[in-house]
């Protein structure tokens, strides 16, 4: 596999909470499915890609993630930034994005599923500020929906809404210094923050059609343990 070129973050600091009635052990991404860690399938994936360096950002008991994962993983390194308290989606890729290598940086959900071509979002429009993979759904009401117009993402709808939709993916492609392009408090959300008011920055929508499971409710998380095995040997 040709290499990426890419470092890549994993945000898997989550609190698990709608899952602590089948999993409250270990931090959410590592949840069990099918016998291994999610993250591990997770990583998996990215090796395959070609990503050569994955920053794991982690949180909750985040030294079970650093016990089990280690420092390296299908032959890629593995580097750790620890949050003291919780951050949010956004004051986390912020802080991996420190520790990122590369001008731009592949950023992940850590309990997210969604088969994208990583080298396609990397190559869509390399002068964009962001890259967010959007996934088109029969039902957005769970999710809330992103607002897209010519291929650029121009807001965000909230939770509550019904009907097909696009949704976000949980896969970014972000340049490194985005913390200095858009400079927000330690402590926001992604979602809130800059897809919902992108404003000046070049937001673009880069639409996935393969495989989606968010693993965060109990009935997902069951239907992960056939689906994920099956979809990871394509």
């Amino acid at each position: 596999m040709k290499p990426l070129g890419l470092d890549a973050v994993v945000l898997a600091g989550g609190l698990g909470t709608r899952l602590r009635s089948v999993v409250s052990d270990v931090p959410k991404p590592m949840a069990p499915v099918a016998g291994r860690p999610f993250l591990a399938w997770l990583l998996d994936r990215l090796a395959r890609a070609g990503v050569a360096r994955v920053v794991l950002s982690t949180g909750y008991l985040g030294h079970v993630i650093r016990d089990t994962i280690g420092e390296r993983h299908a032959g890629m390194e593995i580097d750790y930034v620890q949050e003291e308290s919780p951050l949010g989606t956004g004051g986390a890729t912020y802080a991996a994005l420190g520790a990122c290598t590369t001008e731009r940086a592949i950023v992940l959900n850590g309990d997210t599923w969604l088969e994208a071509d990583l080298r396609a979002m990397a190559t869509l429009a390399p002068e964009a500020d962001l890259v967010l993979a959007v996934r088109r759904v029969p039902d957005r009401s769970r999710y809330g929906s992103i607002l897209t117009r010519n291929g650029r993402v121009t807001g965000v709808a909230e939770k509550g809404g019904s009907g097909p939709g696009l949704i976000n993916g949980g896969i970014y492609v972000m340049r490194r210094d985005m913390p200095q392009v858009r400079p927000q408090p330690e402590r926001f959300s992604l979602e809130t923050a800059l897809l919902a008011e992108p404003g000046e920055l070049d937001v673009r929508s880069y639409t996935a059609e393969g495989e989606f499971l968010d693993i965060g409710t109990p009935e997902d998380f069951a239907a992960a343990q056939d689906l994920i095995p099956l979809w990871a040997t394509r």
